[in-house]
């Protein structure tokens, strides 16, 4: 059953590819930071996780939990909302996405880790700056690379 929009503005709004975009990784980064904030404060902030040889700190680990959710809630949003013409099928889809999302993901390491260890920042502050500083570059490497969007020529 698709939901009927009776205001115009929200309408001729939701029209815009690039509004659609930003309304469904809204959604996606909500999702994550209430995991991360959730999850960093009520396990990861006391204790470090140590997987064979390393250990990672408590920001790290709840980065990982919250970024792994994000992921799959962020491409269905994106397939289903925003890219729905494109005609590349849905488990390659998903690998592009996954694969620009593992490329964020250690960019998004480093901007956290930049922003905790060097600033000082508050760990889910630093998760919200991080997040938002890379969420304009995801709109176009989506867009092109794992929708494989082509620019309509005028």
């Amino acid at each position: 059953m698709a939901v009927q929009i009776k205001n115009r503005t929200f309408k001729k709004l939701l029209k815009n590819e690039v509004v659609r975009f930003m309304l469904s990784n809204g959604v996606g980064f909500i999702l994550d930071a209430l995991i991360y904030f959730i999850s960093y404060h009520n396990y990861f902030k006391y204790h470090n996780t140590h997987i064979f040889n390393y250990t990672f700190s408590g920001d790290v680990t709840a980065l990982f939990i919250s970024y792994i959710v994000q992921i799959g809630c962020n491409f269905l949003l994106t397939k289903f909302f925003v890219f729905t013409n494109s005609k590349l099928a849905a488990g390659k889809q998903f690998f592009r996405f996954a694969s620009v999302a593992i490329l964020g993901f250690f960019a998004n390491l480093g901007l956290l880790r930049i922003f905790v260890s060097l600033f000082n920042l508050y760990p889910p502050l630093a998760r919200v700056l991080a997040a938002l500083s890379l969420g304009i570059a995801s709109y176009f490497v989506h867009k092109f690379f794992s929708f494989n969007i082509k620019r309509n020529p005028k």
